[in-house]
């Protein structure tokens, strides 16, 4: 669970964890993240996400632990990591009744932008975010994308090294989503360190490396890609039916097969042996219960896939 060798470390923590009276919403993490690394933490509402990160952007302080952000101790120096980091929320913290260029120079005051740099951080602001042709607009007007891209634009006004994006393309369309994580490499292009926390799956393949989160707890870490060829080593069907409920229950029974989850209208079916030997046995009983197989082939694992089958295996641990 650390960073790639060689690397400078922007982030580090050992043992993070947080409580709340008796339960435990985040649960003695470790991690390391690499200056300029686009860092994804993936898992769902309640999973410990935010109050991971609201810990690392020194808004909340760790029950138990240790580590820095920036080289500054989370413990002891949250003021220091507050004025170098960047944060941006899921809910928007612009001003609905100023104009975009008018969000843009409260926020440079907010930051302590120095005045002589501030045109130019302005101007370069409005260039990254596709906003100079709307900078006279009341942000209330704006889309949800470009909400998006000027709330980025003003955490971003005082150059931080580091960035902490909470659930940010959260209610966005998802041509606006692919067009901000467009922004969020460019900026880990220019050095920036990147945390990203989401809980849509096609979004975790964008980031250099993930962490998936149960209940507090970081059940598995590593490049997407990397994390993918883990499950591949289990073969992996894709199956559609005029009976999902039905055909779910009858594949639970079968030896060959390892798991069943639901994928879209369909399942997914993850095997204990080859396709070509278990897909004869599967149709059959498919078939004898009256059911009809309109698509059943081999097919490779999505990050989906890796979470249903991470997630399963840490509830079979639960007592």
């Amino acid at each position: 669970m650390t960073a790639p060798q060689g690397q400078d470390i922007a982030v580090s923590v050992s043992g993070l964890t947080r409580t709340f009276g008796t339960f435990r919403a985040v649960d003695g993490i470790d991690l390391a993240v690499a200056r300029g690394e686009v860092f994804g933490f993936l898992g769902p509402n309640g999973a410990g996400k935010s109050t991971t990160i609201r810990m690392l952007c020194g808004l909340l302080l760790p029950s138990a632990g240790s580590g820095t952000v920036g080289g500054f101790d989370i413990m002891k120096r949250s003021e220091e990591i507050k004025k170098n980091i960047g944060y941006m929320s899921q809910r928007f913290s612009l001003y609905d009744d100023l104009t975009v260029e008018e969000n843009i120079d409260f926020f440079s005051g907010i930051y302590r932008v120095p005045r002589p740099d501030r045109r130019q951080r302005k101007e370069y602001v409005l260039a990254m975010a596709g906003l100079d042709d709307r900078k006279d607009s009341l942000t209330r007007t704006l889309s949800g994308g470009w909400k998006q891209r000027l709330a980025l634009g003003c955490a971003i006004l005082h150059r931080p090294p580091i960035l902490f994006l909470d659930e940010p393309t959260s209610g966005v369309d998802p041509l606006a989503r692919r067009d901000f994580w467009a922004l969020i490499y460019e900026l880990s292009d220019g050095g920036h360190t990147i945390f990203v926390s989401t809980h849509y799956m096609d979004e975790a393949e964008y980031c250099h490396r993930l962490a998936l989160m149960h209940r507090g707890r970081i059940v598995a870490m590593g490049e997407p890609a990397a994390l993918k060829r883990e499950l591949a080593g289990r073969p992996l069907l894709d199956l559609e039916s005029s009976n999902p409920l039905g055909s779910m229950q009858i594949l639970e029974r079968l030896d060959s097969v390892a798991e069943v989850a639901v994928f879209g209208s369909g399942l997914h079916v993850s095997l204990r042996e080859p396709p070509a030997a278990a897909m004869p046995a599967i149709r059959r009983a498919l078939q004898d219960s009256g059911i009809t197989v309109n698509r059943l082939e081999a097919i490779d694992p999505s990050m989906e896939d890796i979470f249903v089958a991470t997630i399963e295996a840490e509830q079979r641990k639960e007592p």
